[in-house]
């Protein structure tokens, strides 16, 4: 804290003390005001502009500092000044006051608190950017609320101090006006709660309620304000349109279906989406034969002998297409019409909030689900043209084994492709900016990850990136394509020469092409659609999920954003859900395999929470060892001293399916304690999760009571030896018996 903080913070504090030292208070009290007030009259007869001054300033000082003793003074204000020209001098002396408050909280601690705890108080200042002034007006109707604490709260929130002094000078008039009238009949008031009757506590409810009607009042404003170039058809053809048959459509049109709704379902190029026919399905089926290779090759250590093996990269392929082929039919437009879904193959056109064309025919529908997925992005790297590139949606036509392969972007698609590739016989070149891959992970998981792909035989280049490719002819006529990597800076290039370059630089979402600008409708920095917390665009009645609205690229988070989609759109009048990405689980399918769920080590120490982490070495569980597969580890995060889950993540083989269990536990509320009593089949992989709870058991032993718990034993051994005879005298006796 900076030495003008300091000074400031010292003067306020000093001048709370002399009040408390000086016992100030006793002059603020209901029995004062009543014996001072015919004093005070007469002053004010006689000098009542001064008069007014004098009880405006100490009004101020009283608010500005939190000092108790505001009420006394709007009462004895009011029996004094008369009931409106007080009102005049407590409206504006209190928000003068609340607001100079206000800025003593936002210039000493705001800074502070926002570095300490930015992120956990971000959905707040979110929520205060957007709403702050009707939160902040309903607190300034409820006077039983202690607005000193409303005044330092606020100014730790974004809310800009004009609109809080607006605010609070209208919304702290009603409950003034409740106590200047009382305060006109001070001399029949015998104690503060005098003040409060049943006809002022309903009133007060009801202005309690004035902020939810007004909020009420405001969206339907807006809503009219979006719609009003619109005309709203007087019947619809379809209760909800889904656009795109993705992860996200598919389940948002099955849920529709479910629930007895009219549902149309347009795709415009293959069912199931990127998912089913590009990404998920395919990589894994690719990822499954670049594991069999790697086990052959450890076949040895196992005691088999196994020849060369030889890989027939197009039966490989094949098999991927076939494994697609094989799936199809979960996401067809056969099942899904079975399930009472109106599937149409075609181009969408949103035409008004209420009308989509397709083929030519319009349809009419109460709510609309944009679901548009996303594509790779392909960056304007001079020269990209002039090469063979692919990307994680192109790859899968692939016909030949590329000899040597640059892969860019070391995030999850780039590492898995890149490991797989390199396990089937590619010279694999891995090129990424960061200098990590999985970026997102913490160091110690992407480490294993990047010493695996080492040794698989992928050229790893960290901190590099491609600033231009070209392709040349050389003399005898054969074409060599070479991408130029700048390393830290332009004067350390690095050369790779490649026969395919993959793009696996990230996805950029669909939002072009079907009616978003002509509606108007927004998209963030990211160019996703902008959407609320109820997946709700600009028009209430419009939805997007999936990548198109982000913020995770993920099938199943996708699957998960269109429950709400769906629910909302149709069932929004009486109840509406808030989507929820509390307990969000992701895997990365590498070898070994990262899973997480909830926040790691990385994110914990970004959001300043005080936590401790808990870690379990695979390297040491029975199963993993008698499988060849001991290595990797699970991290958990908890709060210092509880069992609470805030995250786990798991680096090993089959990571993705020992997150489950930490899934679980986290989204009903289990802790580690709950996992440790939980009986686990030996030897299995999932023992790991009760071994990991172990250790947070160990870590978290109440010593105290342990050291009790060990004078106790060494009691009872001590008691026992006194009371037993020692053995020769046992066995003595025992002969002296049998003798008689």
């Amino acid at each position: 804290m900076d030495r003008k903080k300091l000074l400031l913070l010292a003067a306020i504090g000093s001048l709370v003390g002399l009040w408390f030292v000086l016992d100030l208070g006793q002059y603020f009290t209901l029995e004062q005001a009543k014996a001072q007030q015919v004093a005070l009259q007469d002053t004010i007869a006689q000098q009542p502009l001064l008069s007014s001054s004098v009880y405006f300033v100490l009004y101020v000082i009283v608010t500005a500092l939190s000092l108790p003793g505001a009420a006394i003074m709007t009462l004895l204000g009011a029996a004094l000044f008369g009931f409106w020209w007080s009102l005049l001098l407590v409206s504006f002396a209190s928000t003068i006051g609340a607001t100079l408050a206000f800025l003593f909280s936002r210039f000493i601690l705001r800074d502070w608190v926002q570095s300490k705890f930015g992120h956990r108080l971000a959905p707040i200042n979110a929520g205060i950017a957007k709403d702050g002034p009707i939160y902040l007006f309903t607190l300034r109707l409820i006077p039983v609320f202690p607005f000193f604490v409303v005044n330092l709260l606020m100014g730790l929130t974004p809310i800009s101090t004009r609109m809080f002094y607006l605010v609070s000078q209208v919304g702290m008039l009603a409950g003034t006006m409740v106590y200047i009238n009382a305060g006109t009949q001070l001399g029949e008031i015998e104690s503060l709660s005098g003040i409060i009757s049943a006809p002022v506590l309903i009133s007060l409810a009801l202005l309690g309620l004035f902020p939810l009607v007004a909020k009420f009042v405001i969206n339907q404003i807006n809503q009219r304000r979006v719609y009003a170039n619109w005309q709203r058809p007087s019947q619809f053809d379809q209760n909800m349109v889904v656009i795109g048959a993705g992860a996200g459509g598919l389940v948002s049109s099955y849920i529709a279906a479910a629930v007895k709704a009219r549902v149309t379902l347009i795709e415009r190029h293959k069912m199931g989406g990127d998912c089913l026919n590009t990404g998920c399905v395919p990589s894994k089926a690719i990822i499954r034969a670049a594991h069999t290779m790697a086990e052959i090759s450890r076949a040895n250590e196992f005691g088999i002998s196994t020849g060369k093996p030889d890989v027939n990269f197009e039966k490989v392929m094949a098999r991927v297409h076939k494994v697609i082929a094989k799936i199809e039919p979960h996401d067809s437009i056969e099942r899904y019409s079975k399930l009472g879904v109106n599937c149409i193959e075609g181009d969408a056109k949103i035409l008004s909030p209420w009308e989509v064309e397709v083929n030519g025919k319009r349809i009419t529908t109460r709510n609309i689900v944009i679901a548009t997925g996303a594509r790779p992005l392909v960056p304007n790297i001079p020269g990209i043209d002039t090469v063979n590139y692919l990307t994680s949606d192109s790859i899968w036509s692939l016909k030949a084994q590329p000899k040597r392969l640059l892969v860019l972007g070391g995030g999850p698609i780039g590492c898995e492709l890149a490991q797989s590739f390199s396990r089937l016989g590619s010279e694999v070149t891995l090129v990424e900016m960061a200098d990590q891959l999985l970026i997102r992970e913490d160091n110690d998981a992407a480490e294993l990850v990047k010493q695996s792909l080492h040794n698989d035989g992928v050229d790893i280049k960290l901190g590099h990136r491609a600033m231009r490719f070209e392709s040349v002819t050389e003399q005898d006529g054969n074409m060599v394509q070479r991408a130029y990597l700048d390393f830290n800076d332009e004067k350390q290039q690095v050369v790779v020469e490649f026969d395919t370059v993959m793009l696996a630089l990230g996805r950029i979402a669909n939002v072009q092409g079907f009616g978003l600008e002509e509606l108007g409708i927004t998209t963030t920095d990211r160019g996703t659609v902008q959407v609320n917390e109820y997946l709700q665009t600009e028009y209430p009645n419009i939805y997007a999920v999936g990548d198109v609205a982000g913020p995770f690229q993920l099938t199943h988070a996708a699957a998960h954003q269109a429950w709400y989609a769906a629910v909302n759109g149709l069932f929004g009048q009486f109840k509406k859900f808030k989507a929820d990405y509390s307990v969000l689980p992701a895997a990365t399918y590498t070898s070994p395999e990262v899973a997480r769920v909830g926040i790691n080590e990385k994110e914990a120490e970004a959001q300043g929470i005080d936590y401790e982490v808990v870690t379990y070495g695979i390297d040491d569980l029975d199963r993993a060892i008698t499988d060849g597969e001991d290595h990797g580890f699970i991290k958990v995060i908890t709060p210092k001293g509880k069992d609470k889950i805030l995250g786990a993540t798991v680096v090993g083989n089959n990571a993705g399916e020992l997150l489950a269990e930490f899934t679980l536990a986290m989204r009903h509320g289990l802790g580690l304690n709950k996992i440790l009593g939980t009986v686990h089949p030996y030897p299995t992989m999932s023992e790991a999760a009760k071994y990991t709870a172990g250790v947070w058991k160990q870590a978290n032993a109440p010593k105290g009571l342990l050291a009790w718990v060990e004078k106790y034993h060494g009691w009872m051994r001590k008691e026992n030896s006194e009371k037993q005879p020692d053995s020769e005298t046992a066995n003595s006796v025992l002969k002296e018996e049998r003798d008689s």
